[in-house]
């Protein structure tokens, strides 16, 4: 990863910028988001991210006659759509937890932003220490009923596991399982009425807000509790999916996953307006899961490439939003 210093600086120089333009120029007061500005924002994000795939093609180039760049790309895109479609998932509950506070639609925009702030330090943390008990659970090559197993890791494997579990699990989920669900009873929400008085009501987006001459947090400060739990739990799903792209390059794994997350706020006021083109998305991810961690498990003696796992993912997603515009949910469901 440090031996790409002026791409660290770039990609730093890129993220910072646009956070800044977006909470304290086009975002500076709440509003409502609408479709126009949701799809210009996706469009813009998933731009930098692709112009920054590019990059990494371009900086990488041949080394021993090996297109490094193509491989780091592939990884680099095979991460980002992995990543991309998983948080969809996430943003799902999003919709019910925010429905659940009812929380008004000019002050989501907010809530994401935050949100996402605080799953930038968090995916950091995950993919930082992932990568190093990996490089320490590398056991000796040895071969079983004839077969030789080449740098079997045993985190990997745990993780490949856990994914074909998670798909499994996930394709036979009721996509209703949580809206009856009592989000003040979240590990999120807990800590924050633990640690503050919370007042029932809203004061613009402010997190705390003077009652009876007491400063306490707004409902806002809860809601912003809950979607940090909540995006924590679901990167027990996501950051062991993208190991199993580049388990030994951290540089791909977080670059990739930043840009994803950035665009999920934009992605997110759209899934809410047009949530029937996803109504089959559930079973694509399983899908997703399960191939991923399949290839984990299966890495040690044969090898699918990052290019064709990037091939798979999106086809998978393709095919599941296809699927979906096909067969519509119908009204009620």
């Amino acid at each position: 990863m440090l031996d790409h210093p002026l791409l660290i600086a770039g990609f730093s120089i890129v993220v910072v910028v646009m956070l800044l333009l977006d909470l304290g120029i086009f975002n500076k007061k709440g509003h409502v988001i609408t479709n126009k500005e949701a799809v210009i924002w996706s469009l813009v994000w998933i731009g930098l991210s692709m112009a920054f795939s590019a990059v990494i093609y371009f900086s990488f180039g041949y080394e021993n006659g090996v297109n490094v760049g193509l491989e780091k790309f592939s990884q680099f895109q095979s991460a980002y759509w992995i990543e991309k479609s998983l948080s969809v998932d996430n943003l799902f509950v999003f919709i019910l937890v925010f429905g659940f506070f009812q929380v008004p639609k000019e002050n989501q925009h907010k809530v994401l932003f935050w949100g996402i702030i605080g799953a930038l330090i968090l995916r950091a943390f995950f993919i930082f220490a992932g990568i190093g008990l990996i490089k320490l659970t590398y056991l000796p090559d040895f071969n079983l009923f004839g077969i030789l197993f080449h740098k079997v890791n045993v985190v990997l494997t745990l993780f490949g596991l856990f994914l074909i579990y998670a798909g499994i699990k996930s394709w036979f989920a009721h996509e209703d399982s949580d809206e009856e669900k009592d989000f003040t009873k979240s590990a999120g929400a807990k800590f924050i009425y633990r640690f503050f008085k919370v007042s029932k009501n809203y004061d613009g987006d402010r997190f705390f807000t003077i009652e009876n001459g007491l400063k306490v947090a707004t409902p806002m400060l809860v809601v912003i509790g809950v979607i940090e739990f909540t995006d924590l739990l679901f990167a027990v799903d996501s950051i062991p999916a993208i190991f199993a792209i580049a388990p030994d390059d951290p540089f791909i794994l977080y670059t990739s996953n930043i840009f994803a997350i950035l665009g999920l706020r934009s992605l997110y006021f759209i899934l809410a307006n047009f949530i029937h083109m996803f109504s089959k998305l559930q079973y694509g991810l399983a899908i997703i899961l399960s191939f991923i961690g399949l290839k984990m498990v299966i890495s040690p003696f044969f090898h699918i490439s990052s290019a064709h796992s990037l091939i798979v993912v999106a086809g998978v997603l393709l095919l599941s939003v296809v699927v979906s515009l096909i067969f519509p949910e119908k009204e009620g469901e």
